[in-house]
Parts: structure tokens; C-alpha cells; sequence
């Protein structure tokens, strides 16, 4: 995720992207205070580095039970056994709540 800093330059923090039903779909590690995801919610956009590449995605809150619950299945079988402790994190409630779709920018 490539975000702005107040001072400036731009950061750049990982972040863990899941496929469900053809969406792409990311978390906010943190939670709701994480760096970049308060600016994207208020926003509804997000600059994500794919490929060496900054590309400009929508973002839109997931919040419906069934596609949180598919959201993370998707990390763990993705994640889970080569990061089991930090997989568990991004299945959490508190982190849950933070699920958001990505989508192309008009």
C-alpha cells in the first residue's frame, strides 16, 4: 500500500491482498487505526504497488458476515501455514472490520 506521509515522500507498507469470488480484497493489519487505512476509507481510493508499478484502486467496506467469513478462509489458505501467527491476527474481529474490496479506478 503506498500512502502519503505528512511530511511528504510517500510510504510504503505490505500488505496482504485475497482473491473471493473474483474480488480482490485487503485488511488493514493494524485494524482501524493503521496507517493507511483511515485515508483510504475516507477516500475511497488507494494506491496499491503491483510489479513495480502504482496503480489506483477503489476501495469499498465488505462488511456482510458471509463475505468476512469467505474473506478468511481465503487468508488461511493462503497465508496460514507460512504465517500462522500473523494469519490468525487478520482473521481477528477487530481486524475483520476492516475488510475492503478493491476494484479499478474510474
Amino acid at each position: 500500500m503506498v500512502t502519503p506521509r505528512r511530511d511528504g515522500p510517500l510510504s510504503r507498507r505490505p500488505i496482504w491482498v485475497v482473491v473471493v469470488d473474483g474480488e480482490a480484497y485487503v485488511r488493514s493489519y493494524r485494524g482501524e487505526s493503521g496507517g493507511w487505512y483511515p485515508q483510504a476509507r475516507a477516500d475511497g481510493l488507494a494506491t496499491i504497488g503491483v510489479g513495480g508499478r502504482a496503480l489506483e484502486v477503489g476501495v469499498e467496506p465488505a462488511s456482510d458476515d458471509e463475505t468476512n467469513g469467505k474473506v478468511s478462509d481465503a487468508y488461511r489458505a493462503k497465508y496460514g501455514e507460512r504465517w500462522p501467527g500473523p494469519t490468525e491476527t487478520m482473521v481477528n474481529d477487530e481486524v475483520s472490520r476492516t475488510t475492503l474490496r478493491l476494484s479499478q479506478s474510474s
